[in-house]
């Protein structure tokens, strides 16, 4: 993105309706940056743009044509896209034995497929000239292992591939590919689990930090890794986790 000088910064992101997605959204429209939010609920994408201003595409990232669509509609409105993020998530926790076939594919296509979509498409819209940044969303699972989560780890592990398979392949033409893998976050997909007290105190003690993350954790890094001030960055797997997948702390 160095050099885009004669237009401000266009944004993509896939999920923008959840909770890190909108808080992306709206740290990118402080920034004065363009933002385009997509995902498959219009209300939840209308909601987040009334308190940002961001433009709304509705948009199922699981179907390529459909990103293509969106990714060309912010080119066409804004003059090009600089950056395309995917908040695009899901979450089960259930032992391999117990995962059904529909539940797999659908874990796989909602985590792991959304965000071959979002590359495929910042491959063909990004300027030549200019580049721009990609980032994914993996997740502590697939750097930690964590019982019952066999279908989501699997899912969020190809995303770390993908980014670096990415990363390498397009770096001639400075397109920036990173991911950030979270802990447990308060959001919207992880409301049933948080609400109940006996899960919430578990995974707080499961993080050396001693909470869980809120979505503005997690945006603060992604914000950073689109900022043209992280030109230097490819190909990095960021965890926004507590501690979760390195740390082992002192017993108190």
């Amino acid at each position: 993105m160095e050099g885009v000088t004669h237009r401000a910064l266009t944004i993509v992101v896939f999920g923008g309706g959840g909770g890190i997605g909108a808080e992306v959204a709206a740290r990118v429209v402080r920034r004065g940056w363009n933002c385009v939010i997509a995902g498959r609920t219009a209300s939840a994408l209308e909601a987040v743009s009334q308190s940002t201003n961001a433009r709304v595409f509705v948009a199922d990232a699981r179907h390529d044509d459909q990103v293509d669509a969106c990714v060309a509609d912010a080119v066409n409105t804004f003059g090009g896209v600089d950056g395309i993020v995917n908040c695009v998530g899901s979450l089960l926790l259930k032992p391999a034995h117990l995962t059904t076939r529909a539940e797999w594919d659908d874990v796989l296509a909602t985590n792991l497929t959304t965000a071959f979509h979002c590359v495929r498409a910042a491959a063909k819209y990004f300027s030549r000239e200019h580049g721009g940044s990609i980032v994914l969303c993996s997740s502590v699972a697939a750097r930690v292992g964590l019982a019952n989560h066999e279908a989501i780890a699997a899912a969020k592990a190809g995303v770390i591939g993908l980014t670096l398979s990415a990363a390498a392949t397009y770096a001639s033409r400075t397109i920036r590919v990173n991911c950030v893998a979270p802990g447990l976050v308060r959001s919207p997909m992880t409301a049933r689990l948080v609400s109940n007290e006996a899960s919430l105190k578990a995974s707080v003690a499961m993080h050396p930090l001693g909470r869980i993350g809120e979505p503005a954790d997690v945006a603060a890094a992604i914000e950073w890794l689109l900022d043209p001030a992280a030109s230097w960055v490819t190909g990095q797997v960021i965890g926004v986790d507590g501690g979760l997948s390195h740390v082992r702390p002192r017993a108190a």
